[in-house]
């Protein structure tokens, strides 16, 4: 990029005007990862005004090992037919969710598969067991995928299903099943069957309903850097139409551990259909290099003017891109408890261990941040003292981690 289009970028980004899908491009075509990154903390903090970096104490659930999908980047339907592939009674999932619940977590998300054996009847009777016996803990789940799955499986529509799980405890969608929503590579990952259109109604409808909603983009697998300006801006006229988006959480895609535990069906079939070929072009078969997600960190913050938060998964990115994503525009830090598997590979590789309060304070810290807990919903639970300073850091010896 010549220093007369930076120039003119940088004016557009410090006078707070919009950005166009011409201007996505081109940030995405720099290679000066330094500039991308101070404009984006620009407008991170002139969005959040502040140091703070959210946090939320979570733990995943995990209902099954099976899913009748066969989304190409996703591991999940390996689980057929092995040990783990029956749906999870509610009672264990009650006594497994408790058994979370002794760090002190505040936050529990559901990963539930499409299970063609489970009843309808079966989800808002688990998340009244779960909300009786976590009173204190916010339910997260459902992705719009999902609950698309579950209007052609039941035949209700997706305004009464909401209604149903929402009176049964589920406090907020899970964000997941966006993907990448250009309708061809939505084809070549084999999510032919919740399209945009399917995904952003289904938002739309939970916005109305007063549900503020996470939204999710998984980069780095088939898709070029137009798909993700694309994908990015239909999120954003969407929030300028219903205002429902908390947070957006780009997801780096992990090629080698998912092309290895691959298999299961095409989506919304209701049967295993066969195992589906590899992504095309998978080639190069490394995931998306720290400079790469620290790119579409600060490309996303700085096209995504209007939904208030951008989170990164310290659980995907590992700990040290998540503090360096603090300043590329990040200022919120999500996880995910090991075992995670939609995206990811099956074995300990795919997602490193659960981090528990303290340890999540010590990272923001660590990074020169003021870490703030928060709930589901943003609601801010508890505020942190800033962090020490260089010299009280440099008095003792520090934990590090590649």
């Amino acid at each position: 990029m010549d220093a007369g289009h930076k120039r003119e970028l940088e004016e557009k980004v410090y006078a707070g005007v919009r950005l166009s899908r011409a201007d996505g491009t081109a940030l995405y075509a720099s290679d000066d990862l330094v500039w991308l990154g101070r404009l984006a903390h620009h407008r991170r903090t002139g969005t959040n005004a502040d140091d703070r970096v959210l946090f939320v104490v979570n733990r995943q659930l995990r209902l099954t090992d099976f899913c009748a999908a066969g989304c190409a980047y996703c591991a999940f339907g390996s689980g057929r037919g092995a040990e783990g592939a029956a749906p999870m009674p509610v009672e264990e999932a009650v006594r497994h969710a408790t058994e979370l619940a002794v760090d002190g977590l505040t936050q529990l998300d559901l990963v539930n598969p499409l299970h063609p054996a489970l009843p309808w009847r079966h989800y808002p009777e688990l998340l009244r067991a779960l909300t009786a016996a976590l009173p204190d803990v916010r339910l997260t789940g459902f992705a719009a995928t999902e609950l698309h799955w579950l209007e052609k499986t039941t035949g209700l529509p997706a305004d009464e299903i909401l209604d149903e799980l929402v009176a049964a405890g589920l406090t907020s969608l899970s964000g997941g099943g966006a993907e990448i929503f250009d309708p061809e590579v939505r084809r070549r990952l084999g999510l032919d069957d919740c399209s945009w259109e399917d995904w952003s109604r289904i938002h739309r409808l939970a916005h109305a309903k007063g549900i503020g909603t996470p939204a999710t983009m998984r980069f780095g697998h088939v898709e070029e850097a137009r798909h993700r300006v694309d994908h990015v801006l239909r999120l954003r006229e969407l929030q300028d139409e219903t205002v429902g988006f908390t947070s957006f959480l780009p997801l780096r895609y992990e090629h080698d551990l998912a092309v290895a535990a691959a298999g299961g069906g095409g989506h919304g079939s209701g049967q295993p259909t066969g195992t589906p070929q590899p992504i095309e072009a998978r080639q190069p078969t490394e995931t998306a290099s720290p400079a790469e997600s620290l790119k579409t960190f600060a490309v996303s913050r700085l096209l995504l003017d209007n939904v208030p938060h951008l989170g990164c998964c310290w659980a995907t990115q590992g700990r040290s891109v998540a503090q360096l994503a603090l300043n590329f525009g990040v200022d919120d830090l999500a996880g995910a408890a090991a075992g995670d598997r939609a995206g990811h590979g099956t074995d300990s590789a795919g997602t490193p261990a659960a981090l528990s309060r303290e340890e999540l304070l010590q990272l923001v810290w660590d990074a020169d941040f003021r870490p703030v807990e928060r709930d589901s919903r943003y609601a801010v639970l508890r505020e942190y003292d800033a962090p020490p300073s260089l010299a009280e850091r440099r008095a003792e010896p520090q934990q590090v981690w590649a």
